[in-house]
């Protein structure tokens, strides 16, 4: 195996432990109550608000919505958004996979505080990964960093109003449909300021 292809390949070994990695994270730093990571919240916000569909389902939703708005803004059709889709189709449904069993899991407090400083560890190591492999991301990480260079902006301003964004309609949702507020906590603080230095360097 050539230079170039090793490379390759270790860019899709690096991409798939990062898909398999970060969609476990997720769904165990949910699990401890810590809350969910702001990019994944509006999915999770749907899924709470409309239980029939599950969360896998309702991120791939949400996801394609994002690249078909990059498509549009960019007015052409962008293979690399597709790929990117494709990424985070598979990410849905590994969400949907670890939410089938996660629930053996026990619930003291004290494993609660563990899950969260694991998933915490788990989404660092994914994300480092996933900004390392020089492969398409999944389309909620792509489409701050695209959206930037389309419309001029820089990436912290873009990314910081994205956030914020998805945050307040988690919120609003949450709070006017179930009457409480759902899915914010500290995992959101300590996962997105991972994520958002990582996507700076």
């Amino acid at each position: 195996m050539d230079k170039e292809n090793l490379h390759i390949f270790r860019g899709e070994l690096a991409l798939a432990l990062a898909v398999i990695i970060n969609s476990f994270g997720v769904v165990l730093m949910l699990y401890s109550g810590a809350g969910i990571s702001a990019i994944s919240s509006v999915p999770y916000a749907f899924s709470e608000v409309i239980p029939k569909v599950s969360l896998g389902t309702w991120t791939y939703i949400f996801q394609g919505l994002l690249v078909l708005s990059l498509m549009i803004l960019r007015k052409k059709f962008v293979p690399q958004y597709l790929f990117s889709f494709v990424v985070g189709f598979i990410f849905s449904e590994l969400l949907d996979v670890h939410k089938m069993w996660i629930d053996i899991l026990p619930t003291d407090l004290g494993w609660c505080v563990l899950y969260f400083v694991v998933s915490y560890f788990l989404l660092c190591i994914g994300i480092a990964l996933s900004n390392r492999c020089k492969l398409p991301i999944i389309p909620t990480d792509l489409f701050p960093r695209e959206l930037s260079e389309i419309i001029n902006v820089s990436y912290s301003k873009v990314k910081i109003i994205f956030d914020v964004t998805c945050l307040a309609v988690t919120a609003g949702m949450t709070l006017i449909f179930l009457g409480r507020l759902d899915g914010l906590g500290i995992g959101i603080k300590s996962s997105d300021l991972f994520r958002f230095y990582l996507n700076k360097l």
